[in-house]
């Protein structure tokens, strides 16, 4: 699953809109919007935050599957 989807899920399954999510990680909600639907990805220290956020692995967020 892509980075985009998987952002998207964790968040609905918070009941949290973007805007909410943008101020947990002290961002604009347009920056989520570029994340959820313009195939934006967030740089690795932002990538660490949101894992943390949602309490999921950076490989879950970015849909790397162990073999």
């Amino acid at each position: 699953m892509q980075f985009s989807k998987v952002l998207k899920e964790l968040r609905n399954e918070k009941g949290w809109t973007q805007t909410q999510l943008g101020e947990k990680l002290n961002v604009t909600s347009g920056c989520i919007t570029g994340w959820e639907n313009r195939g934006r990805e967030p740089g690795l220290k932002m990538l660490c935050r949101i894992a943390k956020i949602f309490d999921v692995t950076v490989d879950y967020l970015l849909g790397v599957e162990e073999d």
